[in-house]
């Protein structure tokens, strides 16, 4: 049965439809499940971050479509130790003017979109918040420097037609 719900969780992630992501996140079990399982059903990560201590996080974002990114700590010997859901109200609040783009994508995961305003000497990373409403789409921004570093955040709404 789980072979048959995550092929089907696979098509509909093909076809770019959600409702699967929960299910093989949940289904990853700390201390027991190896990074070998979780490529093999998640493909690989959107990005690798190292750690002093031997460990690596991997990133799973699920923006531009999704409001979650899930970091995966693995030990070692590729036993994944914990999961957890980064794209957080408390981890946002932690941004702060002076920050670099590594440090913003770390903590938060990979944005739903980057914009570029070169006369402006800056650049906006948006994160999808919340798309239940059927007229609009709720973003996180955060606004660069032309250095990099984080000036501002806020967030917008924003009109679908």
């Amino acid at each position: 049965m789980k072979r048959l719900i995550a092929t089907v969780c696979g098509l509909l992630g093909l076809l770019g439809l959600g409702g699967c992501e929960r299910y093989l996140i949940e289904d990853i079990r700390p201390g027991v499940t190896h990074r070998s399982e979780v490529q093999e059903h998640m493909g690989p990560p959107g990005i690798e971050w190292r750690n002093d201590d031997g460990t690596v996080i991997w990133e799973y974002s699920m923006q531009p479509a999704g409001v979650t990114c899930y970091h995966l700590t693995i030990d070692a010997q590729g036993v994944i130790q914990q999961v957890e859901q980064v794209f957080t109200e408390a981890r946002r609040a932690q941004i702060r003017p002076g920050m670099s783009q590594q440090q913003v994508r770390r903590l938060i995961g990979k944005p739903a979109r980057q914009f570029a305003y070169p006369n402006k000497g800056e650049e906006v990373w948006d994160w999808l918040v919340d798309d239940r409403m059927p007229s609009e789409s709720k973003f996180f921004n955060v606004f660069f420097d032309a250095s990099g570093a984080v000036t501002r955040t806020g967030y917008e709404s924003e009109q679908r037609g």
